[in-house]
Formats: C-alpha cells, structure tokens, sequence
C-alpha cells in the first residue's frame, strides 16, 4: 500500500496571515487536528496543529481582562505559531516508511508533497486505519497467529500446508523479534475449519499461538472512577 491510498487528497490549508480565531474555527467546523500552512503560491512553509492554538491561548489563569483577551487574539497570526520545519513524505512512499517516519520523529501527521506544493496529508489515524484493513477478515474466515523460526522456508512451508486443505490465505502478517530467533506471523484463513487446521499446522513444526473467527467485534470496557 503506497501513501496516495490511505492520504486525505486535498486537504484544508491556511496562510500564514491565517488569524488565529479563524484557524481555530476552521478546525472545530471541520473537525480536523492539523493545518498545513502555505504562501501566495502554494508552497508549503509551515504546519500548525490544534495543541500549538491551544498553548497560544490564554489559560483560565490569566490575569488579562476580558476585554484585552480578544484584542491580542486578534493581533495573533498563524505564522507567529507555526512550525516552519515541516517533515513531509511523497505520495509513491510505501506506506509503513511513513509510519516509520512518524515513530521516529514522534509525530501525528505528514503533509503530502509533490515538488514543493502540498496535494495531501496523511495521520496516525490514516495508519491505524489501513493496518485494520490489513487485518481485517471476512467473518467465516479464521484468524491464526502462528510462531515460526526465523529461517528460510517457514513461510512457503505454511502457505503450501494451508493449500494443500484447500485453504485460502486472504491476508498475512509477519513480525520478526529483534532478538529472538522466532517469527510470528498472523494470517485471516478462508475454507479450512479450525478443528483440521491446527493440528495439520503443527504436524509440520509450526507452533499456533492463537485462533479465532476473524471478523468479530470487540466492544470496548468503559472504567469510570467517581
């Protein structure tokens, strides 16, 4: 999956002469996070996101008055809160060096850019959601999570055995520890029943971890302390 699927194309942008008052409407009518921020040409110079408006506001604590607060807001532009180094990503990149990109440098979002002109911008929630579909299964289907030496073979080995019962891999995951010699490896199963599939799974050395319809859903617990 290359960042172009999963980026929202076209997104809201503001100018740097941006007010502040109006880029903080803009995100509670849209119901977005993150602005990126562009000249008179559409060149990206800058990014602006909900927590800098937030931090930019006075707190409650404020010895300000309420008639000198709307005032200095007034006065305040987008380009005295902006972030003007902006790390951004190309709409060919595969998407997990996106992803890796954001982990390393501890970010929510990435503009999208072709040449210097913003056509996109894509979110950790844009992640999540393309690593759901990932996983994601229909629900007669089996999801199994299997462990592996980290070796040559494992993996035509366990594809050739779900195939010769007629099964159909629909989806497949692998994960490598660092330090272990084990792989894990997840996989949404279609037309093989459970009661045949994990024994024949282990009859060739592989260790299943886990398995269970995919497909259903999991209601989240509410926790609420009075």
């Amino acid at each position: 999956m290359l960042v172009r699927e999963t980026m929202t194309p076209d997104p809201i942008v503001v100018h740097p002469d941006t007010s502040f008052g109006d880029a903080m409407e803009l995100l509670r009518t849209k119901k977005i996070r993150r602005l990126p921020v562009v000249d008179d040409k559409g060149v990206l110079v800058g990014i602006v996101v909900e927590k800098d408006l937030l931090k930019a506001a006075p707190s409650p604590a404020t010895t300000l008055s309420v008639y000198e607060i709307p005032y200095l807001l007034s006065k305040l532009k987008i380009k005295d809160i902006m972030t003007k180094r902006v790390i951004t990503v190309e709409e060919d990149w595969p998407l997990e060096e996106a992803a890796r990109v954001m982990v390393e440098h501890k970010i929510g979002c990435l503009p999208v850019v072709r040449g210097n002109k913003v056509i996109g911008i894509i979110t950790e929630t844009d992640i999540f959601r393309a690593m759901t579909l990932a996983l994601g299964g229909e629900p007669q289907s089996l999801r199994v999570m299997v462990q592996v030496p980290d070796q040559k073979g494992e993996l035509a080995k366990l594809s050739n055995q779900v195939a010769q019962m007629g099964g159909d891999i629909r989806s497949l995951v692998t994960l490598v520890g660092k330090e272990s010699k084990q792989g894990e490896i997840t996989m949404k199963v279609l037309g093989v029943k459970r009661d045949e599939l994990v024994p024949a799974l282990e009859k060739v050395g592989i260790k299943v971890v886990d398995v269970r319809e995919a497909g259903t859903r999991y209601e989240p617990r509410l926790i609420s302390s009075h």
